[in-house]
């Protein structure tokens, strides 16, 4: 549980997009208290890859997909 709500508790969202708006908005979601469950392909969300990345190059870490 995160500090920001539970208006959305209970509720459970399936995220099959990518890049930036769809899991920000999946984020947003899970902020308000929301079960986020984030399919992506085996390969990953393409976001991971993007820039800018930490010198360790943490794909976890990326610039949009820490958003």
């Amino acid at each position: 549980m995160n500090d920001h709500g539970t208006g959305l508790e209970g509720i459970r969202v399936i995220e099959i997009g990518g890049m930036a708006g769809v899991p920000y908005a999946t984020k947003l979601l899970a902020d308000l208290g929301a079960d986020v469950i984030k399919i992506e392909p085996p390969e990953g969300d393409r976001s991971r890859t993007r820039g800018p990345l930490r010198s360790d190059a943490d794909l976890e870490a990326s610039g949009p997909f820490s958003i």
